[in-house]
């Protein structure tokens, strides 16, 4: 992969850690935990079938399903060691590239932008704000290589496009960017 390049970036950031960062930084990553994306994406499925958005809901559950299977499948394709973590903290299980945090993240938040329409950069701009420090938490406290997030944010913006691709294909885009409606 990268060994300079992901060594500089850790090194950099790791000589810039305070207890507060650090706990900041901890609470960050749980946001980011895709179980927690995971159920929060459920629940955000359920209003949206509650609102009678059914095509939307069924498009978020999968959009957010198919994130954590792409990062599960890519782990066991890459085999990549965990880097050593920091402060302390126990070593996190399986392989380290992509970040799931990253990708799953980049899915729930970039599909909450997609279906945001019609103000698409404000809710992009609005979806980069957590994506960018669920992935910097996650070089801050050691569990992956600044690669590893690059690599989960590069294929949760790889998946999204397939997804709107798929979906402007079937139906001429009526589903996302409308509001779900």
């Amino acid at each position: 992969m990268t060994p300079a390049f992901d060594h500089s970036i850790r090194m950099a950031v790791h000589a810039r850690a305070s207890p507060a960062l650090t706990a900041a930084m901890r609470g960050v990553s749980m946001i980011g935990e895709p179980a927690v994306l995971i159920v929060a994406g459920f629940a955000a499925a359920l209003w949206l079938l509650r609102t009678r958005k059914g095509p939307t809901a069924l498009l978020f559950a999968t959009i957010l399903a198919g994130a954590e299977i792409l990062d599960q499948l890519l782990k066991l394709a890459f085999h990549r060691p965990r880097p050593a973590v920091f402060f302390g903290l126990a070593e996190p299980m399986g392989y380290s590239f992509p970040s799931g945090h990253s990708l799953v993240s980049f899915a729930f938040f970039g599909a909450l932008a997609l279906f945001a329409a019609p103000r698409r950069w404000w809710y992009f701009l609005a979806a980069a704000v957590p994506i960018a420090a669920i992935g910097f938490s996650r070089v801050y406290l050691g569990m992956h290589y600044p690669s590893d997030v690059l690599g989960g944010w590069a294929t949760g913006a790889v998946w999204l496009l397939v997804v709107r691709l798929a979906i402007r294909g079937r139906d001429g885009d009526s589903t996302l960017g409308s509001g779900g409606h």
